[in-house]
């Protein structure tokens, strides 16, 4: 059973999808607007997102603009009367996952709703079994399952969020975190938010894992932007 949200503004295809959805097996919510939906998402977390593109409120770019932008990775499957190529590409390009046109066969909706789930399944499958592999850097030996951090063969005492700090780093594997996302990702600020915290919190990281904190190797600063790390 998955969690799928719809957001739909026609009452009729929404009750149409959530019944033939909760058919399959699925907990189903509905938002009849985008700015309804958009809350629906951020205190529900849905594991799909069947999204129309013409919303009142909010239009359905907008809602999967912000979804993406919040760092939310959840599959979403445009549900939408519009079939020009340029309109999917720029869903495609906004984050979407797949495109049904209206009017659609209902065997076909739910077969891509299948899909989706089931290649969401695998890539949280993956990434699970690559976070229990153990990361290796310098002198330094990451298991994340057991959030134990070894240098030299001796434990490293990481407090909780210097330690999602170094994960939220180490997952993105030389690609620059900006400070927003790591406010958002390691301690659920909002972007907007100014806080000094992730460069107390960077001090220390190279405190404990660096050879030379003051020249660090590995937890790199990127001027005006944020941080990236490096074996």
């Amino acid at each position: 059973m998955a969690r799928i949200l719809v957001v739909e503004d026609s009452v009729d295809l929404a009750r149409a999808l959530r019944t033939n959805l909760e058919l399959e097996g699925h907990e189903v919510g509905v938002a009849l607007d985008g700015e309804r939906g958009l809350a629906l998402v951020r205190s529900s977390r849905p594991d799909l997102i069947v999204l129309d593109l013409m919303l009142p409120k909010m239009d359905g770019y907008l809602l999967l603009r912000a979804v993406r932008g919040e760092g939310l990775h959840m599959p979403v499957l445009i549900l939408t009367a519009r079939s020009d190529e340029a309109e999917k590409v720029r869903g495609f390009r906004w984050g979407a996952d797949d495109y049904v046109t209206k009017p659609f066969s209902l065997i076909e909706l739910l077969a891509r709703v299948e899909a989706l789930l089931r290649r969401s399944r695998q890539a949280t499958t993956a990434a699970a079994a690559m976070n229990d592999a153990a990361v290796r850097f310098g002198n330094i030996e990451v298991h994340p399952s057991k959030r134990l951090v070894m240098r030299q063969g001796a434990p490293v005492s990481l407090r909780p969020k210097e330690f999602d700090l170094l994960m939220a780093l180490v997952r993105r594997d030389g690609s620059v975190a900006q400070r927003a996302e790591l406010l958002r990702e390691v301690w659920g600020y909002k972007p907007a938010m100014v806080s000094r915290t992730i460069d107390t919190h960077i001090v220390e990281l190279r405190r404990k894992l660096e050879d030379d904190p003051a020249s660090p190797r590995h937890f790199l600063t990127v001027r005006k932007t944020g941080y990236r790390f490096e074996r």
